[in-house]
């Protein structure tokens, strides 16, 4: 039994072909693409995976259409254009989808996030745990991107990791993604900051629930953007990754900074005050 593969993509002809080329295992392979203006159309027919193209709203709308697809095996794993599967996650994954129990719906794994040529594993924040392998018909994707997925049965884990790299299509295109994601999490939490915290989630043995309350807690602390640095450079280690790290640990303050910047926009807006 194999795995079908489903990839999300717009405008990746930098990294389709060496996404695509990591899952050759597979003979279903799916790219839905949100109407690319590049080859990414072109170069993904000539590896010989389905093209659909769907206009693209948000990112748990578009996981939840791929996911309904007709896909030819009973597993289905996510991908970005960005990410490549090892042959250690290949094989852990094949075993795994074999052997699992009944209950099991979703395979939560790691990621190893790479910049100028290394795992960047401190200034990254290592580990953080995504549900990437599905059983079809029974995972929904909630929350409009950095996406949380619900299975209606259990949840395991793999060992193995996936391959991500952030910065394929350059800085410039790292910084204009997070631009627009600050905008989004600045509006979700104008949203939610009437909310109390949900101090017991923070033990909870569901990892979206704890990082949704850790978030929580996080976003109220102050100085959060220069803490956010200081805990992924000298606690986590990124010192130690060189140029890599300190590049890598100051745009995530960066990030967390435009956040704040944009919250405190909307809340002035909200009360009908100037910038």
């Amino acid at each position: 039994m194999s795995i079908s593969i489903l990839v999300l993509t717009f405008n990746e002809e930098i990294n389709i072909g060496a996404c695509l080329d990591s899952v050759r295992w597979s003979d279903d392979v799916v790219v839905l693409d949100s109407f690319s203006s590049d080859r990414t159309v072109e170069m993904a027919r000539r590896q010989g995976a389905r093209v659909i193209q769907r206009p693209f709203d948000n990112y748990a709308a578009q996981r939840n259409f791929g996911l309904a697809l007709d896909f030819q095996h009973p597993w289905v794993l996510m991908l970005d254009a960005d990410e490549r599967v090892p042959r250690d996650l290949q094989a852990e994954m094949l075993q795994a989808t074999q052997s699992a129990p009944p209950d099991v719906d979703l395979f939560r794994m790691r990621r190893r996030d790479h910049l100028f040529g290394r795992w960047i594993r401190g200034s990254s924040g290592y580990p953080t745990w995504f549900g990437r392998l599905a059983r079809r018909g029974r995972v929904r994707v909630e929350r409009a991107y950095n996406e949380e997925f619900h299975a209606l049965g259990a949840v395991a884990r793999l060992e193995c990791h996936l391959d991500h790299y952030p910065f394929s299509k350059g800085l410039s295109a790292w910084v204009a993604k997070h631009d627009r994601y600050s905008s989004m999490e600045a509006e979700l939490l104008l949203q939610r900051a009437a909310g109390k915290l949900q101090w017991r989630h923070l033990v909870s043995r569901d990892v979206d629930q704890r990082r949704r309350a850790l978030k929580g807690v996080i976003y109220r602390l102050p100085l959060r953007p220069l803490a956010v640095f200081m805990a992924l450079y000298l606690l986590r280690g990124g010192v130690l990754e060189g140029r890599a790290g300190l590049t890598f640990c100051v745009l995530r303050a960066w990030y967390e900074f435009l956040i704040d910047c944009k919250l405190v926009e909307l809340r002035r807006r909200q009360v009908g005050e100037s910038i």
